[in-house]
């Protein structure tokens, strides 16, 4: 292998942390702005693949890109509002094109008109290198942080209420 690719290879896993804690921190502000109700700033911040998936922690069906409207994204900065957030980084992977980030989000925000109260969110990040930019390719996100029974998995599974 000539030098000039085997100093690439060497390179590529602290080329990787370094992209890894950019998306990390990246992530932590975007989401920030969305507990504020400020989409605009999301959207600065993270931009999605063209296949981009999400699961909403409010289960149903998956959302894709193409029902991401600008009408949508407004309703969402309305969705969210005077939220505080905080995210704890449990693992992440990475290698030349794409980052998984699994993370614990804290947050204290107002919630589709409800009164303040913390939501907790178990949140897998899928990251994609696109060119040079990385791009969110699935988020998947539940409130289970602090657990349930199996009796009230089953009676979830079943759509039972809860």
């Amino acid at each position: 292998m000539p030098t000039s690719r085997r100093s690439l290879f060497a390179r590529a896993p602290a080329d990787n942390d370094e992209a890894t804690a950019i998306l990390i921190r990246q992530s932590s502000d975007a989401n920030a702005a969305l507990m504020r109700g400020d989409v605009d700033r999301y959207r600065e911040l993270i931009t999605h693949t063209d296949d981009f998936t999400l699961m909403s922690p409010f289960g149903g069906a998956p959302t894709h890109a193409s029902d991401m409207t600008d009408e949508r994204w407004q309703a969402m900065g309305k969705f969210f509002r005077n939220g505080v957030f905080g995210q704890e980084l449990v693992q992440s992977y990475s290698c030349a094109d794409m980052a998984v980030l699994a993370i614990i989000e804290w947050q204290n925000v107002e919630v589709g008109g409800l009164p303040t109260q913390d939501w907790p969110l178990r949140v897998t990040l899928v990251y994609r290198r696109e060119g040079s930019a990385w791009r969110l390719a699935h988020r998947h996100a539940d409130p289970l942080v602090r657990g349930i029974s199996l009796k009230q998995a089953a009676a979830l599974a079943r759509g039972d209420a809860a």
